[in-house]
């Protein structure tokens, strides 16, 4: 379930809001200097409709919908085209930032190691015209260590402090999207307020690279492709939005599948492109291998606040966590124990039939855990809409298998351990406890007026 999806066919539920909801790629760029003929043209008009709505019918304004269209290949060959006219004046510098979660797609469908899936996928990329190519891992590193240190002041907080805990986690758009729309205040102070990987890459394109390169930020077209759909609308929200250079941290999100769809437009195969080195944000290096978080579908930050909670709050060195299945396989919890009494209790819900249950729980006051891994994917993120569909909309299972031992077989690797991210904190940063930490790695969650005169949730 995402809050919405790219489909063909209207949901006989949304017949009332035709008018916006049926707003097609084409009306939107009508007047986007995208009607000139270019060897681009012949990109699939695909419909973005908004009929798979996590709650209610009507939870996007017009004006969110319209914007959401808009983020689509022709989008990113419009900036690609536009860097062609001699008006160099309105050239921009095309970054793209890819998700780990997104190479293990890459590798599967077209049977190849990650490290190639990453070198071809950026070979590809440059060979349209994009300037960089980014690995968004690093942003995961500031994402999972700002959750840590929450994590652990809330923990400490709990007694003085109604909402310390719980504490959700905040990468899922989906799921921020719900939380925020829906249930409003009963969650909302609980979610961890650091940003997601995708909006602290905004953070990393927009200021520090661009600051790097003496670039103004809005001189950057900075694109996300990601496992999920929901990624688009997290990049329009107010708060990722620079007023000083009118300037948006993510100005693009497309799936994994929507760059699929450009390769087959193009008639290109991944197995033929060269293979170019992931660009990095520092100087002239280039990444190496690939490498990931603990967690075995997501940026595993159950796995990571665990051990560091563990260790700061209790002096024990946890190696390895054990997930014991509750009601299902996506709902599994993990526990810490010292002189015979639970101490730490986390739990990690993918689906919204685990997030209902666990909203149930809340609202009864019987709720257990200090920390919940929320994603609102069955399956987690390797699962998102965005890539691990067969043509008729179905998961495809096989596909999903084959990126699920393709992620499980990368190398881990610490945020503790990532030296840019500690040499940024104090160069860029102005150390972890500045103020300037929390302007740029976290963001704030709260309640938003509903936009749908009634509700129509169906679980």
């Amino acid at each position: 379930i995402h809050v919405f999806s790219v489909l063909f066919q209207e949901c006989s539920k949304n017949q009332k809001n035709d008018d916006m909801q049926s707003t097609s790629v084409d009306a939107l760029s009508s007047n986007d200097g995208f009607e000139e003929k270019n060897e681009f043209h012949t990109l699939a008009n695909a419909k973005i409709l908004l009929s798979d709505c996590l709650a209610c019918d009507n939870c996007m304004t017009s004006e969110e919908g319209a914007r959401v269209f808009q983020q689509n290949q022709k989008e990113l060959f419009r900036i690609l085209n536009l860097n062609k006219k001699c008006d160099t004046s309105k050239h921009k510098v095309l970054a793209v930032s890819i998700c780990p979660q997104s190479l293990p797609y890459f590798a599967a469908k077209f049977n190849l190691s990650v490290n190639d899936a990453a070198k071809r996928l950026c070979g590809f990329l440059k060979s349209l015209g994009v300037h960089y190519v980014f690995d968004t891992t690093i942003a995961a590193d500031f994402s999972i260590l700002e959750s840590q240190r929450e994590f652990v002041q809330r923990y400490q907080r709990r007694n003085q402090e109604e909402h310390a805990l719980p504490m959700f986690a905040s990468a899922c758009p989906g799921w921020i999207r719900y939380a925020e729309r829906v249930l409003t205040n009963l969650v909302t102070s609980h979610i961890c307020t650091a940003k997601s990987p995708q909006q602290i890459m905004g953070s990393l394109v927009k200021g520090y690279f661009a600051r790097q390169q003496n670039l103004s930020p809005d001189k950057i077209f900075h694109v996300i492709v990601a496992p999920c759909y929901d990624k688009k609308l997290e990049a329009l929200r107010e708060d990722f939005y620079t007023a000083l250079y009118n300037s948006q941290e993510v100005d693009c999100v497309l799936t994994s599948g929507e760059i699929v769809q450009i390769m087959e437009q193009k008639n290109v195969s991944m197995k033929d492109v060269t293979e170019v080195a992931v660009d990095s944000l520092f100087d002239e290096i280039k990444e190496g291998d690939v490498v990931r978080h603990d967690g075995k579908r997501s940026d595993g930050y159950l796995e990571h606040i665990f051990k560091h909670a563990a260790k700061e709050l209790f002096g024990m060195d946890v190696k390895e966590i054990t997930y014991k299945a509750l009601k299902n396989k996506d709902f599994q919890e993990v526990t810490l124990e010292k002189d015979g009494e639970t101490v730490l209790r986390f739990a990690a819900a993918y689906g919204f039939r685990n997030i209902q249950n666990m909203v149930l729980k809340l609202k009864k006051g019987k709720f257990l855990y200090h920390f919940v891994e929320v994603l609102a994917c069955p399956g987690g993120c390797l699962n998102g809409k965005g890539q691990a569909q067969t043509e008729d909309g179905k998961p495809d299972k096989a596909l999903l298998n084959q990126m699920e031992e393709v992620y499980a077989a990368i190398p881990v690797r610490l945020p503790e351990t990532n030296m840019h991210v500690q040499k940024m904190y104090q160069d860029w940063l102005e150390g972890m406890d500045s103020k300037k930490v929390q302007e740029t790695l976290h963001t704030k969650y709260s309640a938003v007026s509903q936009t749908a005169s009634n509700l129509d949730i169906k679980w």
